[in-house]
């Protein structure tokens, strides 16, 4: 039974630093593709880059506190940012299906953001407990 629970958790461990790789990676694509897919997207490549900035930021941070945040404040923060995500990418779809310029620019947006946000809540979290700490009874 603790052999099932140990794969389960480090099966979680790997979602969330393949998503903060996903996120690095993308940064990365961002920033060296910033003119052409700005103009692609209908956005500036400033904001693109500024975006790429904030994604490489949040999926550093969101590597780096794997081992000392517990994997369901990971699940919490990966659903609610993934669902804003889709949410936006729809809004700016439809948006630029209806003939506006700003579609791309509200994806965009949201990719600045969230990251940053993601990785300011990851930060504020508490510390996991860790199953083999004497002290965990005592709180």
């Amino acid at each position: 039974m603790a052999q099932a629970a140990a794969l389960r958790v480090t099966r979680q461990t790997v979602g969330a630093i393949a998503d903060g790789a996903f996120k690095v990676l993308l940064a990365a694509f961002y920033i060296a593709g910033a003119a052409p897919l700005g103009r692609l997207l209908g956005t500036s490549a400033w904001l693109m880059v500024i975006s790429g900035v904030a994604l490489l930021i949040g999926g550093g941070i969101e590597i780096g506190y794997t081992r000392s945040r517990s994997m369901r404040t990971y699940t919490q923060f990966m659903i609610a940012y993934d669902s804003g995500w889709v949410l936006t990418a729809l809004i700016g779809f439809l948006m630029a299906r209806q003939g506006s310029s700003a579609g791309g620019e509200v994806w965009m947006g949201y990719q600045t953001a969230a990251p940053l946000v993601f990785a300011a809540l990851l930060v504020a979290a508490a510390p996991a407990r860790m199953a083999s700490d004497p002290q965990e009874g005592n709180h």
